[in-house]
C-alpha cells in the first residue's frame, strides 16, 4: 500500500514507522526543512513542500498513492489536505488527526475526511472503557460507513451470561467483532458462550447503540431507560 502523510512531526514519524515495518510505501511531506529528518525513518520517501498547496501535492503524486493521512499539528491544515486529496486526486482513503476536539464536527466526507482520530477522546473512551462495566463506551467512529467501534463490559448479572453468540438476536447492522478475556482474543463464533467480564467490541451505526445497551446490561445498569448512549468526552 502507498501511503502519503502530511507533517513529519512526532506523529507522522511515528506513524511512518509503523506503517514501514507493516511493509508499506511511505511517503512524508512536510514545509519545515527541520522537520526533514530522513534519518530518523531511514525507509521512507521524503518532500520538503507545503501539503496545502496543489502544486505539492502534484509533486507528492497522490494520484498514485491509496491512503493521505493529514497528521500535522494544524486542524486547518489536516481539512486542507484531506479536501485536496479527496476532490483533486481521488485518493481512497484519508485519515486526518484532530487536534482540537471542539473541531470535530468540521472533521467530516464533507471535507474529505474518510477517518477523523481525536486524541484527547480517544484516550477518554480507553479510560472510561478501562474502568466501566455495563455502559456501552464509544471508542471510535467511522466517518465514511456511519458507524462506530463500540465497547462493553459484560456486567455478571447481564442476560447474556452463559448465552452463545451464534442464539443472541442483535440489533440490525450491528457486527460483533471480537471477545477480549484475560486469555486473548477470542474469535465470537457461533457456539462461543459469553461470560462476565467479557470486553465486547462491535461495529454499530449510532441509531442501533441504545438498542444493543438495552440488550446487554440489565436494567440496574442503566440509568435512564430513554436516554441515547453518550460518547466518551
Amino acid at each position: 500500500m502507498k501511503v502519503a502523510i502530511a507533517g513529519a512531526g512526532a506523529v507522522g514519524r511515528s506513524i511512518a514507522a509503523e506503517l514501514l515495518e507493516n511493509g508499506h510505501e511511505v511517503l512524508l511531506i512536510d514545509r519545515n526543512p527541520r522537520a526533514i529528518r530522513s534519518d530518523t525513518v531511514p525507509g521512507a520517501d521524503w518532500l520538503l513542500a507545503d501539503a496545502c498547496e496543489l502544486s505539492a501535492l502534484e509533486s507528492a503524486r497522490l494520484d498514485l498513492r491509496d491512503v493521505v493521512i493529514a497528521a500535522t499539528g494544524d486542524d486547518k491544515a489536516n481539512l486542507v489536505v484531506s479536501l485536496l486529496a479527496k476532490t483533486e486526486f481521488g485518493v481512497g482513503r484519508t485519515v486526518a488527526r484532530v487536534n482540537h476536539p471542539d473541531n470535530e464536527w468540521l472533521f467530516s466526507d464533507a471535507w474529505g475526511v474518510d477517518v477523523s482520530v481525536s486524541t484527547p477522546r480517544i484516550m477518554s473512551a480507553l479510560v472510561e472503557e478501562a474502568v466501566t462495566v455495563g455502559d456501552l463506551v464509544r471508542l471510535f467512529t467511522l466517518r465514511g460507513s456511519q458507524a462506530n467501534l463500540v465497547e462493553l463490559t459484560l456486567p455478571a448479572d447481564s442476560p447474556l451470561v452463559g448465552v452463545r453468540v451464534g442464539d443472541v438476536r442483535w440489533p440490525r447492522n450491528v457486527v460483533l467483532v471480537a471477545i477480549l478475556r484475560s486469555n486473548g482474543i477470542q474469535v465470537p463464533e457461533h457456539d462461543r458462550s459469553l461470560e462476565a467480564a467479557d470486553e465486547l467490541l462491535f461495529v454499530a451505526p449510532e441509531d442501533a447503540e441504545e438498542a444493543l445497551q438495552h440488550l446487554l446490561a440489565p436494567v440496574e445498569h442503566q440509568a435512564d431507560p430513554e436516554a441515547p448512549v453518550t460518547p466518551a468526552p
